[in-house]
């Protein structure tokens, strides 16, 4: 027994001595998770380059979440989108109708917010009730419903806000808040992680939807709708927008719109009140295992090109029907709704690099971005209204199709099934020349005579395939 009270004794001393002689000679250490991700630049024009900064904090499970949920509950709003009926004149009072409800988060201390489309497109009277019991009408600024996204403005100064975070830093597994408003509720705090990234659930409509959403595990009901996700530093990191459930309620799946998306179509919205779209000038689709195989790419990652369009920014850089998408930017494309939410970061005339995949080798271009009509103008609200009301999409003639034709003009490259347009027999490919008998050279001066014509409205030109010239007439 003596014996093992000797090794006991002298083991307690051994350990006691490397204690004393770590902390003389080390001294106390911090240890601090850095994020590593680089700078990420969101171009809005050659002159508007606003810098997203990485983040620096401890991202980690705390031990609660109070500082981030009493930092955010103040900025996020309950939204009513009202259908009003008539006015009684005599009584002076106003006839309600249907009214559907959401949240918003105030993102500047001047009024401006930021929802969802679905939330406000049923309404012409807009209410938002703060955390505060405060109510305040609001005004439409603009929405994209290619996006699923609304900017609203109220009347007022100096109001709690949140800015908008850097979603690219956003890491899978990575713990986030999702904080709503509903009306019957006041205010709501979930907590959940990120589940994935870049996911498209196939619920918004249009050519140009643009589905690249944040998957959570957080709780999101609806009322939730257009809400705040954001970090454990109470950073913006997205925008709630939808659930997937066969029970109308939250099982486990939440999504929502990434912040640097986000931030784009909000500036787009508060300065033409449309989106500024950069389109490439590709069509594409993901890579599989076949495509994959049959051209000898490494993974099975990135963005197959199906087409290529005439004209376009990545038609005048070279790109051919085969090329493999691989990065953006130095941002990988691993997928289409990737590459389309990277995309939807840039407006026509931004200039973008692109690294692609042909016969076993990378080629990187940089590619100028246009817009759908193949020039690099802004489209103003009245245009694209005057477009999506007639039901067409139309774009610049390449340098080619004017030598070839011989004629000036701008060419019909979508209809949409039983539209204005669509009923005049219209088909897709058509080259008008003529508006009201007066000659087009462009789709500046065409919208110019679109948007002056008044009643009776006649367009002629020519098909490429057929001879002779067509006449398709509609009232405006």
């Amino acid at each position: 027994m003596k014996y093992y009270g000797t090794i006991i004794g002298s083991s307690l001393l051994s350990a006691l001595l490397a204690i004393l002689g770590y902390h003389a000679f080390v001294g106390p250490q911090e240890v601090i998770i850095r994020e590593t991700h680089p700078s990420r630049y969101t171009a809005y024009a050659e002159d508007i380059i606003e810098e997203i900064q990485p983040r620096t904090f401890l991202s980690a499970a705390p031990t609660d979440f109070s500082k981030a949920a009493m930092a955010v509950t103040p900025a996020v709003v309950n939204i009513r989108a009202i259908q009003t009926g008539f006015i009684d004149r005599w009584r002076g009072s106003r006839t309600y109708g249907s009214a559907s409800s959401g949240s918003g988060v105030v993102i500047s201390p001047d009024g401006y917010i930021v929802t969802n489309h679905h939330v406000v497109e049923e309404g012409n009277f807009i209410l938002v009730n703060f955390s505060d019991k405060r109510e305040m009408k609001a005004k439409v600024v603009g929405t994209d419903p290619s996006t699923d996204m609304a900017l609203i403005k109220v009347n007022a100064e100096d109001l709690s806000y949140l800015a908008f975070g850097n979603s690219d830093s956003l890491n899978i597994g990575e713990w986030v808040l999702a904080v709503g408003n509903p009306f019957d509720l006041s205010s709501t705090v979930t907590a959940g992680i990120v589940s994935a990234k870049g996911r498209s659930i196939d619920i918004l409509e249009g050519t140009d939807r643009i589905e690249s959403f944040i998957q959570t595990d957080a709780a999101v009901n609806p009322g939730n709708s257009g809400g705040a996700l954001v970090n454990t530093n109470g950073e913006l990191i997205g925008i709630n927008t939808a659930i997937i459930t066969q029970s109308g309620r939250y099982e486990g799946y939440s999504f929502a719109i990434p912040a640097n998306l986000a931030r784009k179509v909000v500036k787009d919205l508060k300065e033409y009140g449309v989106v500024q779209r950069g389109v490439l000038g590709v069509f594409i689709d993901n890579v599989d295992h076949d495509i994959a195989e049959e051209l000898g790419l490494p993974t099975v990652e990135g963005v197959f090109v199906t087409r290529v369009t005439p004209g376009s920014g990545a038609d005048e850089a070279g790109m051919q029907k085969g090329d493999v998408i691989l990065s953006i930017n130095d941002i990988k494309t691993k997928s289409l709704p990737e590459m389309q939410e990277q995309l939807g970061r840039y407006r026509p005339g931004n200039t973008v690099r692109v690294v692609y995949f042909r016969r076993g080798k990378s080629y990187t271009k940089d590619i100028l971005l246009k817009n759908k009509t193949n020039n690099t103008a802004i489209i103003t609200a009245d245009e694209q209204n005057t477009l999506l009301r007639l039901g067409f999409d139309i774009r610049e003639l390449t340098k080619q199709e004017r030598k070839v034709l011989e004629v000036d003009g701008v060419k019909v490259v979508s209809i949409v099934r039983g539209s204005v347009v669509a009923d005049t027999k219209m088909d897709q490919g058509f080259i008008i020349t003529h508006v009201n008998e007066r000659r087009v050279s462009d789709v500046k001066q065409f919208m110019r005579l679109l948007e002056r014509a008044r009643g009776q409205v006649m367009l002629s030109g020519v098909y490429e395939e057929f001879e002779g010239e067509y006449y398709y007439v509609f009232e405006k």
